[in-house]
């Protein structure tokens, strides 16, 4: 078999093309809760808690500032040595709040999930033929 037809039948194997479809509907998807995360939840927590929520400017300069510039834009573009402990922890919370908006939201997928695995079918009636044999078998025992 050649390597070009062995390639084919990968390509075309349905795994392939569900991991596929699976990652191209996952970036989406990332898209859509990064998007409540940060256009819905932080506007909110941020009205909340007064607007403190945005730590991007919190830093330590850990080098010689000799012109004592204030701003990180400004100790950045001069290349002085700043530990810009703020934007981690600003990143660190939208992930923990991005978590908790994905956890949540799995959860209700599976309790909808358990609903209806929950709700229960209609017994299937008895195939004719096997309630005949059933009765012949009940009247041999007699």
């Amino acid at each position: 078999m050649s390597i070009i037809q062995e390639f084919k039948e990968f390509a075309i194997k349905g795994n392939m093309m569900d991991l596929a479809i699976g990652v191209i509907i996952g970036g989406a998807f990332g898209k859509i809760i990064d998007s409540l995360v940060k256009d819905i939840i932080m506007p909110l927590i941020s009205v909340i808690t007064g607007g403190g929520v945005d730590f991007t400017q919190k830093f330590i300069v850990l080098g010689d500032n000799p012109n004592n510039l204030q701003s990180l834009a400004e100790l950045t573009k001069a290349g002085v040595n700043v530990l810009t402990y703020g934007n981690f922890l600003t990143i660190f919370i939208n992930f923990i709040i991005l978590a908790w908006v994905v956890f949540l939201m799995v959860k209700v997928m599976n309790r909808m999930r358990k609903q209806e695995e929950a709700a229960p079918a209609a017994p299937a009636a008895t195939p004719e033929d096997i309630q005949l044999l059933r009765e012949i078998r009940d009247s041999l025992k007699k």
